[in-house]
């Protein structure tokens, strides 16, 4: 393969179409062109983490050994943060240590994360003292809380300063610091007394002391506060980032916006997987064992919830015998409860992951939702009932019940269906989280056997009752 292209970028974009169709010919051609590679991966190092992804593995490892480790480090940020820990652990040890040594702490932290924990001793044992002591210091957080997502990295400045002193300091400091929004002022023991938009400090007099401009007592939160909670003040507030602070009042670090936004996605992704009964933390890169051993146990539930459905309609088979048209009408009543029923409990959830039902509004929700289900089944009802009352008098549909009887029971068993799809819907996830469980875990499993057996058995008895 040759490329005429010179310039990283346009470079990087044409070999990421091509990783895309034919991965191995941009296997080959990075091999062979590691200048061209290297200048790449320093000019764009999130187009060369995409293109590190759409090849295989072993190689993406051998290209992030061929580079610097300042560059290697800047790619692995961009990785997905499984990927990069494989990566990392085919590296030599010492090659490894000093890519992570080069990255943020939190960012090496997140990739640390998905290795060993003796693989992690093993890495922190080759590094630096000063190192070892940032990544450590941030490993004994929880990954959903604000310590496990705040950086290290902050723009923090003793109260007795200047204005003008405190440009010049932060003019030493801006290499190092990626994120300047905000100033934080602390005094002689580093608890947190006020803060500064960067905006303000530049046009502080240079001669105003820092504790005559700053904000006193800023809103803050601890290490241990949940990311919900970091979320919601950030958003409540419209901050770019928020300080956290330990037991004592000191600063240790602060959360930005950035890291709650990725935070909140994975936790979304993870309660949407939990609630299809798949891995929380599965993805379509997880190995096959993982994978199965997180699924099966819920798909062994989802076999037993189905047996009890066949065991009610198997008490049924007289009225199917008697008109058979009820078996293919069956599918029909339990699809329609099944959607309404998932749309809810996506409502429901999503309110939840945002703490937005409190226990007192829960019957008021229940209603709620319920009368938005008998509203939807009402109009289902009859306009499954007009249908099959067409579909009877052209003779599509054959059964020894006049039209009319027919269309009643397929109204009746809709409008009942749907109404209890909804209830079932709100009222799971609900009466999990009473029950100090993961509103998300496999509530839509529960909620299909709901409207199975609504759709299913409901159906046959309705049926068995007016035909």
């Amino acid at each position: 393969m040759r490329l005429r292209l010179r310039r990283p970028r346009e470079l990087a974009k044409t070999l990421l179409a091509l990783a895309r169709r034919r991965p191995a010919e941009v296997e080959d051609y990075l091999e062979e062109h590691t200048e061209e590679w290297s200048a790449l991966a320093e000019a764009t190092p999130g187009d060369a983490a995409d293109i590190l992804e759409a090849i295989d593995e072993e190689t993406a490892g051998e290209l992030i050994a061929d580079l610097d480790a300042e560059d290697a480090a800047e790619v692995l940020e961009e990785l997905r943060d499984d990927l990069a820990a494989d990566i990392l652990a085919e590296l030599p040890i010492e090659s490894a240590a000093a890519v992570l040594e080069r990255m943020p702490p939190d960012e090496a932290v997140d990739i640390l994360a998905n290795l060993d924990a003796d693989q992690i001793e093993d890495l922190l044992g080759v590094m630096s003292d000063e190192a070892e002591a940032g990544i450590r210091g941030l490993l004994r957080y929880p990954g959903d809380s604000a310590g496990g997502l705040m950086s290290t990295d902050l723009a923090a400045l003793p109260i007795g300063m200047t204005a003008g002193e405190a440009i010049e300091r932060l003019r030493t400091l801006h290499e190092e610091l990626e994120d300047l929004s905000y100033v934080y002022i602390v005094d002689e023991f580093d608890r947190l007394e006020g803060v500064l938009s960067f905006r303000e400090l530049v046009f502080a007099r240079p001669g105003a002391g820092l504790d005559e401009v700053m904000v006193r007592n800023p809103l803050a939160v601890s290490t241990g506060t949940d990311r919900e909670e970091v979320a919601d003040l950030i958003q409540r507030y419209h901050l770019f980032g928020i300080p956290v602070v330990d037991d004592h009042g000191r600063l240790v670090g602060m959360v930005d916006t950035d890291a709650v936004i990725e935070s909140v996605q994975a936790e979304a992704s993870e309660d949407f997987a939990a609630a299809m009964g798949a891995g929380a933390g599965e993805t379509v890169y997880t190995d096959i064992l993982p994978a199965v051993r997180a699924r099966l146990p819920w798909l062994f539930v989802n076999l037993g919830l189905a047996l009890v459905v066949a065991v009610m309609i198997e008490h049924q088979t007289g009225v199917i015998s008697r008109h058979p048209v009820l078996a293919a009408l069956m599918p029909v009543i339990a699809s329609l409860g099944g959607n309404g029923g998932s749309q809810t409990l996506a409502v429901v959830i999503r309110s939840l992951a945002t703490d937005d039902i409190p226990p007192g509004r829960v019957p008021d929700i229940m209603w709620r939702q319920v009368g938005i289900g008998a509203a939807n089944g009402l109009a289902l009802a009859l306009g499954a009932a007009l249908v099959t009352y067409a579909l009877t008098r052209t003779g599509v549909f054959y059964s020894d019940a006049s039209p009319v009887e027919l269309g009643i029971v397929v109204a009746a068993a809709t409008l009942g269906n749907q109404t209890m799809a909804t209830f079932a819907g709100s009222g799971v996830p609900l009466f999990l989280r009473r029950l100090g469980l993961d509103p998300a875990l496999a509530s839509s499993i529960f909620v299909t056997l709901f409207t199975d057996m609504i759709g299913f058995a409901g159906f046959l008895l309705v049926a068995a009752a007016l035909l």
